[in-house]
């Protein structure tokens, strides 16, 4: 046998390599070389195909490692794997020396079932969680800051109450398919150029689901499940944002074959309010001031997003634009103790109309004003 490459040297991996290095070595090198992947030079890679998998079926087990680092390829009594050069044999318990959930993985992109006894018929046999439904709310402003609890409804499947989710007629039984015993996959044989191979189809007989109903139930014809309008509570936490998601865990489709029911999935839209603005978890409003008001300083009485009023004093020859801070008055963070702040620019308004009175009053205060900004000079120098 000395004309054998090293085990270690076709996987690409040093002496040292974990099991999960050879497998991650196996599995790239498997995909690379496998015939059907390479049409065009299907000899040579067929050569490398099995001399990846000679390598690794030694290497993978402990024993024959163990061996096969102390005595090479040759052996105490010539280990190497018998007649293929320790290429797979089938047996009745699958590959024999291979994990087939590696080799399965790797062959289903090939192939239309899995391989070997832990194939994809085991996955698919076993409870499937039902389908996750998506709904989209539409709050206040005002809701979204507070929090709010809101009734929905939606059409979603829903398991049969005359049949318990059986499909079948009460009185009548289910019957377990004759064809796949229940598996809902038929196992086949073939004969390939790489050898023996057993491949994974859905039962036609039952369609992949196991089981033969004779008797259909005649609410949900044999479906187990009824379509139904649902009314759901929802509660919406204080602090959500635009486009956040609350879900809510086994308000989904049923799932089959006993597994859980999926999950429901709340969108929120928040609608746009004509005195309130969102930034990250501050609230922004503008509030209009008088021109007296800016000019002499004034306790002003701020709404609040909650309805309620906060005092808040400016001072004396506030200008407009000017922006204030009421601290701990904002969004509330969920799942985490923090406030935003409610943030407000004054505006200061012009009246557009004047008594003669109030004209005759700004005319004598404009007498004893500078009308005219200062301008400041700028230097000879600059």
């Amino acid at each position: 046998m000395a004309d054998k490459r090293d085990y270690y040297e076709v996987l690409g991996v040093n002496k040292n390599a974990s099991d999960d290095e050879l497998k991650k070595a196996y599995r790239r090198l498997a995909k690379k070389y496998h015939p059907d992947a390479n049409p065009d030079n299907k000899k040579e890679a067929e050569a490398k195909f099995k001399e990846v998998n000679e390598a690794y079926e030694n290497l993978s087990d402990p024993q024959k490692r163990r061996m096969y680092d102390q005595f090479g390829h040759d052996g105490p009594a010539g280990f190497g794997g018998g007649p293929g050069g320790g290429y797979y044999s089938y047996s009745t318990s699958g590959f024999d020396g291979f994990d087939m959930g590696d080799l399965g993985d790797i062959f289903s992109s090939f192939f239309g079932g899995g391989f070997g006894g832990r194939s994809s018929s085991s996955r698919q046999n076993g409870p499937i969680k039902g389908a996750d439904l998506r709904y989209n709310m539409e709050i206040t402003f005002e809701e979204a800051y507070l929090g709010v609890e809101k009734e929905i409804s939606i059409n979603r499947e829903d398991t049969c109450s005359t049949c318990n989710g059986t499909g079948a007629k009460q009185g009548s039984k289910v019957e377990t398919c004759s064809m796949c015993g229940g598996t809902g996959q038929i196992k086949q044989i073939q004969t390939t150029i790489l050898g023996q191979m057993q491949t994974t189809r859905t039962c036609t007989n039952c369609h992949g689901e196991g089981k033969i109903i004779k008797e259909p139930c005649e609410t949900c014809r044999g479906k187990g499940t009824v379509k139904k309008q649902a009314k759901i509570k929802v509660k919406i936490p204080a602090g959500i944002d635009e486009n956040q998601t609350v879900v809510l865990r086994g308000e989904g489709a049923p799932g089959s074959k006993g597994g859980p029911k999926g999950d429901l999935y709340i969108t929120v839209h928040i609608k746009r309010h004509n005195l309130y603005t969102r930034q990250d978890y501050n609230v922004l409003c503008d509030i209009p001031i008088t021109f007296t008001q800016a000019t002499l300083g004034a306790e002003l009485k701020i709404p609040m997003v909650d309805g309620t009023f906060e005092k808040f004093k400016i001072p004396e020859g506030t200008q407009t634009g000017t922006r204030f801070r009421i601290r701990g008055k904002g969004f509330k963070a969920i799942n985490r103790n923090y406030e935003g702040d409610f943030v407000f620019t004054v505006e200061i308004q012009t009246p557009k109309r004047l008594s003669k009175e109030q004209r005759e009053l700004l005319v004598e205060l404009a007498k004893t004003m500078n009308e005219q900004p200062p301008i400041k000079r700028r230097g000879i120098f600059g």
